[in-house]
């Protein structure tokens, strides 16, 4: 079950929340190799990593799931925002250079239709980048944070994943070391906890980060999708007063018919 927007926006207003997001940043900066005017796509909630790594890009958008919500973004610019199904991207074929998902696999029905369909938009030769709570972490056991709800991964899982999806991951990195504790002496160390984390517990971060390449030697038969959805608009009447004038029409059809 995904987290709802205003929880997910409030985590990262919080104190634990701008710690995660400096530890996550400095953990995608090595596989994050600079490629310019590339279109950067984000799903999920990569909002706040977007603002970091999007300067060199030549088109920047943010896809949130309908089970989560959306929020405007960026603040200061024209929305580059929308509410999507994770299974059917409204993109065209090979039509993005890299994708960042965060906040997103984890709450997939379907990881491997959501990577194949994530596949189909990404160019050849593009890049996906991943970050999901894992499953030996602490991190994943404390639902006060993001990363403690959806479906944790440990590598074997997540490079499995991949494969079968049709990816090859290239590098692997992870971060949050430190405990995902609200009181203040800790979150004083957390630098301190990052650095020895990875000397001294290396096998138990958080999260894992993993970049991988779309792999296009591999033919597979087209398969029928297990999920399929329909946006309904908003605005479309859906309450009682809709289906009582949907009666009155089909009455009046009715008498019009009935008439010698």
């Amino acid at each position: 079950m995904h987290m709802d927007i205003v929880d997910l926006r409030d985590f990262y207003a919080s104190a634990l929340g701008k710690l995660s997001y400096n530890a996550i940043a400095m953990a995608l900066s090595p596989v994050w190799a600079n490629i310019p005017n590339e279109r950067l796509l984000g799903i999920g909630y990569a909002t706040p990593y977007l603002d970091r790594f999007c300067s060199d890009a030549e088109r920047t958008m943010a896809f949130m799931p309908a089970a989560q919500g959306a929020v405007n973004w960026p603040h200061a610019a024209p929305s580059a925002t929308a509410l999507v199904f994770d299974e059917e991207l409204p993109l065209p074929d090979s039509s993005i250079d890299r994708i960042l998902l965060m906040h997103s696999l984890e709450h997939s029905e379907n990881p491997v239709e959501s990577l194949r369909e994530i596949w189909r938009v990404l160019a050849p030769g593009g890049r996906l980048v991943i970050v999901v709570p894992n499953r030996r972490g602490v991190w994943a056991r404390f639902e006060h944070t993001p990363f403690g709800s959806g479906r944790p991964f440990s590598r074997g899982q997540l490079l499995g994943l991949l494969r079968s999806s049709m990816f090859t991951p290239l590098n692997w990195s992870d971060a949050l070391y430190f405990p995902p504790s609200k009181r203040q002496w800790i979150r004083k160390f957390s630098g301190l906890f990052e650095r020895s984390g990875r000397m001294l517990w290396s096998a138990f971060p958080g999260v894992i980060i993993v970049e991988a390449t779309k792999r296009l030697y591999q033919g597979l038969p087209v398969s029928a999708r297990q999920s399929r959805r329909v946006f309904v608009p908003v605005l479309s009447p859906q309450g009682v007063g809709a289906r009582q004038a949907f009666s009155a029409h089909e009455n009046a059809q009715i008498q019009e018919k009935s008439r010698p």
